[in-house]
């Protein structure tokens, strides 16, 4: 696997230096497909077309019976995910063997905010902490660590979102839903 990161990127690299509006990626996620009556319960598809749909509930904290992963438990997810792979990925080009690597997120919020309790509450989460455990081998200089976790941190699309706010611009509809599915069937 050593060197798996730099042949599978090398023809990507040299694209997207060439044509950099190639290196233009949209992510999606959509939801669907179930109750909308239920206050509770949702599905998410995380990758279009892909067919994996994830379960989505309310926390209790507001109310939910908390028995699937809530939109923070999501969130979590996503950075903790980019955390690891960019952290794998980086390991990857610099030589660096790891022996073990867990990353673990926690984020807190006071949903006082969310409620509309209290309005000077800000609505949004208040913390997010990574915690990062990684072993590499034996007589990897902590000099390549240290670098290893700056480049890692850097290339975290979802951490340095995250650390730096991308706009973000809603569109409401409210048309029959026919209208939607005609464009792609979410069931």
């Amino acid at each position: 696997m050593k060197n798996a990161v730099y042949k599978s990127q090398a023809s990507l690299r040299a694209q997207y230096a060439q044509t950099p509006e190639l290196a233009m990626v949209t992510d999606e996620a959509r939801t669907g497909g179930m109750d909308p009556t239920d206050p509770f319960h949702s599905r998410v598809e995380p990758m279009r077309g892909s067919g994996v749909k994830v379960p989505c509930g309310v926390h209790r904290a507001v109310g939910g019976p908390y028995d699937a992963p809530c939109p923070g438990d999501l969130l979590c997810a996503a950075l903790a995910a980019c955390q690891d792979s960019s952290i794998r990925m980086v390991a990857n080009l610099m030589g660096i063997e790891l022996i073990a690597l867990a990353v673990q997120v926690k984020a807190t919020v006071d949903v006082r905010g969310a409620m509309g309790i209290d309005m000077n509450v800000p609505v949004g989460f208040q913390s997010i902490t990574c915690n990062i455990h990684l072993e590499a081998r034996e007589d990897t200089p902590p000099e390549m660590l240290e670098k290893l976790l700056t480049a890692a941190q850097r290339c975290c699309v979802v951490g340095q979102t995250l650390q730096h706010p991308t706009p973000i611009t809603t569109h409401f509809s409210a048309h029959p839903l026919e209208t939607v599915a005609a464009e792609s069937a979410f069931v």
